[in-house]
């Protein structure tokens, strides 16, 4: 049986599948960028837990991070706008996902241009999602 963070997480990861960029979880940055842009959930971390007692609970504040890329050409700025709403459309259809979270909270992107060697640069950016969920222990 899963642990509610990794239940969490699936959640999250299911919840991008259907957007036009290709969605992965923990990957390394592949060498092709889609057409349509690329979204890597990264796990992040739980950090310390609120606990409390009667019964005993563990509220988690879990930061994990996209990774969000669209490739070089026209409409670059475009593409990765697009791209940014869409996730945060996703987010907002559902912010308890499915009732597995307590609270589906993103952060503003902090886009850079990623330099690639021979090619034009790539737009990217790291949004941090903010996970909200209680469990019944550290390990649960």
């Amino acid at each position: 049986m899963p642990t509610t963070r990794e239940t969490v997480l699936a959640a999250l990861h299911a919840r991008l599948q259907p957007l036009a960029a290709l969605t992965l979880r923990d990957e390394v940055l592949p060498e092709r960028i889609p057409a349509a842009g690329l979204i890597i959930l990264r796990d992040g971390q739980p950090g310390e837990p609120e606990v409390t007692l009667s019964p005993l609970r563990y509220h988690y504040r879990h930061r994990a991070e996209l990774e969000v890329v669209v490739r070089e050409g026209t409409g670059r700025a475009s593409a990765f706008d697009d791209l940014i709403t869409s996730i945060g459309a996703a987010l907002e259809a559902d912010q308890t996902l499915g009732g597995l979270c307590d609270w589906v909270e993103p952060e503003a992107p902090a886009s850079v241009d990623l330099p690639v060697e021979g090619a034009a640069a790539l737009k990217a950016a790291v949004i941090t999602i903010l996970l909200h969920y209680t469990t019944t222990g550290p390990l649960a």
